[in-house]
């Protein structure tokens, strides 16, 4: 231990020595390391962090399968029905629980607000292990639709809408005009079920408020084809996920949804939290340890050059009885303080940058907000500096433990077998430095070609002027809008209204606003025609001037109008990807077809074009147009299209919502511009965070490359000087220097090409319109990296081309 700390204190006296040297050093580690460890920090708490659950690896989502929607989801929801038979019959399962998305219109304390949350069964807070901070969850009695109305809310709620309350226990509000005593309070940060990287095909908001009894009717008991509920499993101890998947799948196959096909996968909650979002945090994980290593590369190229003026310094220890395992050990210990003071710096930037990250990383990315510096981020920053000391300083260390004490010890003796030794390891590490900053460029370049591609594709409408909010009715009793007409009477009514408002070109309501929803898909029907399978398309329900508003072109026929009401022939409007698909090159309009879970068929009015539906990276799908007049809902997206800013006309069309009903709440204001980019706000994330590392990769490179050539110029002036008194021309000198670099430059290329080839494919998912092998990239990229690395070179190689001969041989 004393011998240790004698390295230390000698490491720290001899660092201390060249400041210029160590602030070079520690600013580069700290770069690199800290880098690693804002990352990290997002990975741990996405991939790696334990779910704040009970034995959370227990748990797991039981999904619907249907071999026919198998392009558009292998995890569908499932019936009432379905769920009863599973639970009742599984001996797998301590718990099974339903639950879906709902919402709720609070009112009664000013502001009427839209609460988004969840309607679960009676034990769903059993099966995913989590208890109420304050209060207790729901009791067998409560899960019934005559029971007791109960409510357990969030955290947030309990903060924000009643003060932190400590005696909301029994405490009532009111949720769309019924009054609900509060049973519970869920602990700070549960989110469970939240978002739709969760839950596909069913919606969930990223923050649920409000969890109330499931109720299931006795006529939702026996919906067979109703698929509306996810459920959630705790599987007993002992007993594996494939070994409840084949249990579960044998019930279901006894089931009447298993006569057709259906079938179910058991997804770990764990992986079904992060499948999502797994090869993007692996993507960039890799991406900041090459960043790392050419730091590494950097640092190591530093100490090599450090170790040459040291080589007396090396000797003078052997001479005096030093080891060559005891010079590696006071070498490496140097190497490990530089590493751990450029760790320090490191933990310092990444903890200014995480907020700066997160806010780079769309918010439906899961346990995002979770990400923060805790012990093992503290750990992970320590272990990384110290792993990294020892890989940059290993290789000089054995190179300057190799003394030789006669060449060393000469008086003026140049050392140039330890330079040739040295030169050929500077060479390799630039060399290493610029094939890990192509990977990286060329990863960088692909994803920005990508978004580039992303957002030149045309969803199909126009998102200009376009306003969107939201409004949301009670729809049960005893509210009146628990009625249909009254439904259809409000939105109607209210369009009109704003249709009147200066500056409004049109508005109209939809229930699934393209870019925002997960669309509904059900069996086409076509009258007279037998089909099996029966073809299946999305539908959706919205207002006559829909199409008006998003600009969406019409190819045939005629949309809604006023006159499409409930009582008037059944009508429906198709894409132009439907009409294809089931009428190829014939006359579609006056065609009927019946949506699936309709019993009357419907008639062709109209087709018009696709447009993109769930994301722009899908491709298109066939759907339908119900008019809300003949399928009403009690939640539509009002959408209205201004001739100015839209957001300017905000307040005036919310005031006119009051004005109608000051009890409804209206909810989630923005544009369509806004959809488009929240859309596409993965991939922007993804490419910058590459582009901002591949940069920096190619910045430490390119001084690398710098570093080394100044160096070699400074090492070979006596030889240069040599060169230029026997004749030979600046222009001879600089094409001496700049081959050498471009050289190195060049080995790094290629290998870095054949990294790549190999490398990208991992990033296929990642990518939109571009294969991972693009050809532009693969050959812009190389010729970008040597121009620049050319001017890496001539900056030294002019220097050398300045060499005085006389100044060079004066010591000869």
């Amino acid at each position: 231990m004393s011998t240790l700390w004698q390295d230390i204190r000698y490491g720290i006296r001899s660092l201390s020595k060249r400041p210029g040297f160590v602030v070079i050093a520690v600013i580069t580690l700290g770069l690199g390391i800290g880098a690693n460890t804002a990352i990290f920090s997002v990975v741990n708490a996405v991939l790696l962090r334990p779910l704040p659950f009970k034995d959370p690896d227990r748990i797991v989502l039981v999904w619907g399968f249907l071999p026919k929607y198998a392009q558009t989801s292998d995890k569908l929801p499932t019936s009432a029905p379905n769920y009863l038979a599973i639970a009742s019959q599984t001996q797998s399962f301590e718990q099974v629980s339903a639950f879906r998305s709902w919402s709720w219109q609070l009112t009664g304390g000013g502001e009427p607000q839209q609460l988004a949350g969840v309607r679960v069964s009676a034990n769903f807070f059993a099966a995913v292990g989590m208890s109420p901070m304050l209060g207790r969850p729901f009791v067998a009695e409560e899960d019934d639709p005559n029971g007791p109305t109960v409510a357990i809310i969030s955290y947030e709620l309990w903060q924000r809408q009643f003060g932190s309350d400590q005696n909301i226990i029994g405490r009532s509000m009111t949720l769309s005009g019924r009054t609900v005593n509060i049973v519970g309070v869920m602990p700070q940060g549960f989110r469970f079920p939240g978002g739709a990287n969760l839950i596909p095909g069913l919606q969930f908001a990223l923050q649920n408020d409000v969890w109330m009894p499931l109720g299931l009717t006795a006529e939702e008991k026996t919906q067979q084809g109703n698929l509306n509920l996810a459920l959630v499993g705790r599987l007993k101890p002992g007993v594996t996920t494939a070994q409840a998947e084949l249990e579960t799948r044998s019930i279901q196959s006894g089931l009447p949804l298993g006569s057709v096909g259906y079938t179910v996968n058991l997804v770990p909650l764990y992986q079904q939290m992060s499948g999502g979002v797994r090869r993007l945090m692996l993507v960039l994980l890799a991406t900041v340890a090459f960043v790392l290593l050419i730091a590494c590369a950097n640092v190591a190229n530093l100490l090599l050059t450090r170790a040459t003026s040291r080589q007396r310094e090396m000797a003078i220890r052997v001479a005096l009885g030093a080891g060559r395992l005891r010079v590696i050990r006071q070498l490496l210990t140097e190497s490990v303080l530089l590493s751990l003071l450029g760790g320090t710096i490191g933990i310092v930037l990444a903890s200014w940058g995480i907020s700066f990250l997160v806010s780079l990383i769309p918010k439906h990315v899961p346990r995002i907000q979770e990400v923060g510096i805790d012990f093992r981020i503290l750990a992970f920053g320590l272990g990384i500096s110290f792993i990294t000391g020892i890989i940059f300083g290993l290789v000089p260390a054995l190179q300057s433990s190799k003394v030789d004490l006669n060449e060393s010890l000469k008086e003026g003796s140049r050392g140039m077998t330890s330079g040739t030794r040295q030169n050929r390891i500077r060479s390799v590490l630039v060399v290493s430095e610029v094939s890990l900053a192509v990977v990286l460029l060329i990863g960088a370049t692909l994803l920005t070609r990508s978004f580039i591609q992303l957002l030149d594709t045309n969803p199909g409408f126009d998102t200009s002027n376009v306003l969107k909010l939201e409004v949301a009715l009670p729809n049960l009793p005893p509210s009146r809008y628990a009625n249909e007409s009254e439904q259809v009477a409000f939105f109607h009514q209210l369009i009109d209204r704003i249709g009147t408002v200066p500056g409004v070109e049109a508005a109209a309501g939809v229930v699934s606003l393209p870019l925002t929803s997960a669309f509904e898909s059900t069996d086409v029907i076509i009258e007279g025609r037998t089909q099996d399978p029966r073809p299946e398309a999305n539908y959706n329900t919205i207002t006559p001037d829909y199409f008006k508003v998003l600009r969406i072109p019409l190819l045939k026929g005629r949309t809604f109008t006023a006159q499409d009401v409930k009582d008037a022939p059944r009508v429906v409007v198709i894409n132009d990807v439907l009409a294809q698909r089931l009428w190829p090159n014939e006359e579609v309009i006056g065609k009927r077809l019946r949506v699936g879970f309709e019993k009357d068929s419907r008639e062709i009015i109209g087709v018009v074009a696709s447009n993109k539906q769930a994301d722009l990276i899908s491709e298109l799908r066939p759907e339908m147009y119900l008019p809300h007049s003949q399928f009403p809902n009690g939640s539509l997206t009002l959408i209205v299209r201004t001739h100015g800013d839209p957001l300017a006309a905000a307040s005036v069309i919310r005031e006119h919502v009051r004005l109608q009903d000051r009890d409804i709440p209206v909810s989630r204001i923005g544009t369509m511009d806004q959809v488009l980019a929240t859309s596409v706000a993965q991939q922007r994330s993804t490419m910058f965070l590459m582009a901002l590392f591949s940069g920096l990769a190619l910045i430490l490179a390119l001084v690398g490359i710098y570093a080394v050539m100044a160096y070699l110029v400074t090492q070979r002036s006596h030889e240069i000087g040599i060169r230029l008194a026997l004749g030979a021309s600046g222009a001879d000198v600089l094409k001496l220097v700049l081959k050498t670099g471009m050289m190195l430059t060049l080995a790094g290329v290629a290998i870095g090409l054949a990294a790549a080839w190999a490398l990208t494919r991992f990033m296929s998912s990642l990518l939109f319109g571009i294969t991972a092998t693009d050809a532009v990239t693969f050959a812009g990229v190389p010729v970008l990296l040597v121009l620049v690395s050319l001017v890496a070179c001539y900056l030294p190689a002019r220097r050398a081309t300045k060499v005085d001969p006389l100044q060079a041989l004066r010591y000869e």
